[in-house]
């Protein structure tokens, strides 16, 4: 199996495949067929030879993906039962529920599984969430599963929207608009490789494996695990922010405006600001399908009277599943409440400064809150990286 942008030939090949893709573009032509061949064979590619398992398993959730959403379709062009709607979605989830628990009970990787599984999910449960409010009204299999086995943000994101994808999917840009993103695709490709193969890649090699080390010798409050924090963080950011920009420049390429996920997430000035820009594509995601949703829930049905109180308890809960997606292990669902409370007291501050408008702002309240944001997210980052349940539990 070949991950997607793991190595410079990764990219050389794909940029030769996309080249008829580029001269159709420039010429105010989209060639879909060939488009449709070349994420065949990059398919191929990722999940062929010796993973073949993976590629069998890709095939039939697709194909379980494809006639749950299109049964909910023609289901909800008839009726609307919230019942059957809540069971369209957990249907839709159910294979990635099943890939992060067999794990678990089998100690094996899960034959359910394979690299993309959760982003793949979002967008099917997108689809069957947009049908229930009445913003997709037409549906075409043809033009799902394009949406849905889009290559160049297939393993991680980030996260496009259905309505988006395919008006662009039918309409291609103009040639002057083309060339524009054209450039910002090839620049965005040039920086993907400073982040991920120079800056990430160096601070793996120099800086994490021997922090990682030292600090388990020498404990937690050790100098070693606080400058494993930093460059444990910062590799985070450099490596999929490469990996993000990867993605968006290739769809830019193949003429997509596919949403950015990073935004200089660690000059936000609060824990708020850093999630909208952050992995922007999947805080929006859990934002729109999660965080609205509950709350909506819970005033109409009157749950608790404080809306306060329903934003808090919203916001557990988003950031509770938001850590439950990246594993079911007790730092990752620590991760999650983590940065829910961080939430929750933001807003509560952010009350209080409401409440008392004399307190000073100025450059400097404004640096010292971006220095506590960004010792706060690194801190999770600490916890998120496993490394305390090593020095605590084993």
């Amino acid at each position: 199996m070949s991950i997607p942008y793991n190595g410079p030939m990764y990219l050389i090949l794909m940029i030769i495949m996309l080249s008829p893709l580029v001269i159709g573009l420039l010429r105010g032509k989209r060639y879909l067929i060939y488009q449709n061949i070349v994420t065949l064979v990059l398919l191929y590619l990722i999940f062929g030879g010796s993973h073949w398992h993976q590629g069998v398993a890709i095939l039939c959730y697709v194909a379980w993906q494809w006639l749950l959403v299109y049964s909910y379709f023609k289901y909800r062009s008839k009726k609307n039962n919230s019942y059957v709607f809540y069971g369209a979605v957990l249907l839709a989830i159910a294979p990635l529920a099943v890939s992060k628990i067999t794990p678990l009970l089998a100690h094996e990787t899960s034959i359910v599984g394979f690299l993309g599984i959760s982003y793949l999910t979002f967008k099917a449960v997108q689809m069957v969430m947009e049908m229930r409010d009445g913003l997709i009204k037409k549906f075409s299999s043809l033009n799902f599963l394009e949406f849905l086995l889009f290559f160049p943000t297939i393993s991680s994101g980030p996260i496009d929207r259905y309505r988006r994808f395919e008006k662009e999917h039918h309409l291609p840009p103009t040639k002057e608009k083309y060339v524009t993103m054209l450039d910002k695709g090839i620049f965005m490709i040039v920086l993907g490789c400073l982040y991920k193969f120079i800056i990430a890649y160096y601070i793996n090699l120099y800086a994490i494996d021997y922090l990682h080390k030292t600090a388990l010798i020498n404990g937690f409050f050790s100098l070693n695990t606080w400058a494993y924090m930093y460059s444990y963080s910062l590799y985070l950011f450099f490596d999929f922010a490469g990996y993000s920009l990867f993605a968006v420049g290739t769809s830019y390429i193949m003429g997509y405006t596919v949403p950015i996920n990073f935004n200089k997430p660690f000059s936000s000035p609060n824990i708020k600001e850093f999630w909208n820009r952050w992995h922007m594509s999947l805080s929006f995601w859990f934002r729109d399908f999660v965080f609205m949703r509950l709350v909506f829930t819970m005033i109409k049905k009157k749950t608790f009277k404080s809306k306060i109180l329903i934003s808090n308890i919203s916001y557990m809960s988003l950031f509770l599943l938001m850590g439950l997606w990246h594993g079911l292990t007790w730092y990752y669902v620590a991760y999650g409440l983590f940065h829910g409370l961080a939430i929750c007291v933001n807003d509560a501050w952010i009350r209080y400064k409401k409440k008392h408008k004399n307190l000073p702002s100025n450059w400097a309240t404004y640096a010292l809150a971006v220095f506590i944001t960004f010792n706060t997210v690194c801190f999770s980052f600490l916890i998120f990286s496993g490394i305390l349940d090593k020095m605590f539990f084993k």
